[in-house]
Order: structure tokens, then C-alpha cells, then sequence
């Protein structure tokens, strides 16, 4: 599956949001019990959603708090993945710092957006005098009737492969 051709794709088929949205499932078989979906997708702008039901309950039938955490590392991860060269850069979640506001009773919608030029300043143009660069992506999470449920800070460290020094398998 070629991921970039199925993202670009998506933005403008329904069709295609399906099947990326099933790839996903496969990629990240982590995240297919919450069953996360990405509603709008673009270059710079991802929204995604996560559905009111059973799995993703609390103890109170409330969004769980970690599947809220989740989807705020995903929706940030994926934006970022999908506009920086896999074959270049490695992304590493280093940190995630969650603000909770309010229950989550129904569908909730994380929504994140970056530009050309916050990717120059906070990633292209450090990477020249660093080994790696930690951007802090904020993403707030939504429900239905646009009460804030979150704020989320997801702290991605992204560094060129040259400078890495583990090994991949």
C-alpha cells in the first residue's frame, strides 16, 4: 500500500478516507479497538474522530481518558509523518501531556494543523545546527456539541536517520 498516494487521495474521495482509514487499521493494530477515523485530511490539516462506545468507556461511561491521550498522539503523529520523509526522518514520541476539561459522552473530534513555514522553524531549520529537534504539537479533542474535552501537548522528537545510533532490525 502506498500510503502517500492513498493520503493525497483521500482528501478529496470518501472512498479513499475508507481505505485509509482500514490501512490504518492494519498499520496500527494498536489503535483498531478505539476505532479512530480520520474525518478531514489535507497537507497541512488533519481532524479525526474517536466514537462514543463501549471500548473507549471509563468506569463512568465517559471517554477514557487514555484513549483520549491516544488519539491526540495519533492525530499529531500522522500530520507530521504524512509531511516529513519517512525515508529521511525518524519521529519518536517523547513525551504527551494531557489537560482534561470536560466528560466525554458522545462522538469526540481531535483536530490539528500545522503549515510550510512552522515546519521550517520548528523542524527544517534546527535539524541544520542540531542532531534532533523536539516539537511540541497542542491538539485539542472536541465532542459533538463543541464542548473542549482536552488540550493535548505531544512533544515529537524528530531526527535525521544519519544521527541515529540504534540499530533497526
Amino acid at each position: 500500500m502506498d500510503l502517500n498516494k492513498i493520503v493525497k487521495k483521500a482528501q478529496h474521495s470518501g472512498f479513499y478516507r475508507w481505505l485509509l482509514n482500514r490501512g490504518m487499521d492494519r498499520m496500527i493494530p494498536f489503535n483498531k479497538p478505539h476505532g479512530f477515523q480520520v474525518m478531514e485530511i489535507s497537507p497541512h490539516h488533519l481532524r479525526t474522530r474517536i466514537p462514543y462506545k463501549r471500548r473507549n468507556f471509563n468506569h463512568i461511561r465517559g471517554l477514557h481518558a487514555c484513549a483520549l491521550a491516544t488519539l491526540s498522539e495519533f492525530t499529531t503523529g500522522f500530520l507530521l509523518v504524512t509531511n516529513l520523509d519517512a525515508r529521511k526522518y525518524r519521529l519518536i514520541m517523547q513525551r504527551l501531556e494531557m489537560d482534561y476539561h470536560y466528560q466525554g459522552k458522545m462522538d469526540a473530534f481531535a483536530e490539528f494543523r500545522i503549515s510550510e513555514e512552522w515546519l521550517e522553524e520548528k523542524i527544517y531549520a534546527p535539524l541544520e545546527n542540531a542532531d534532533a529537534v523536539v516539537v511540541v504539537c497542542t491538539v485539542k479533542i472536541i465532542d459533538a456539541k463543541n464542548n473542549e474535552l482536552t488540550t493535548g501537548r505531544v512533544h515529537w522528537q524528530v531526527k535525521s536517520w544519519e544521527k541515529v545510533r540504534t540499530k533497526v532490525r
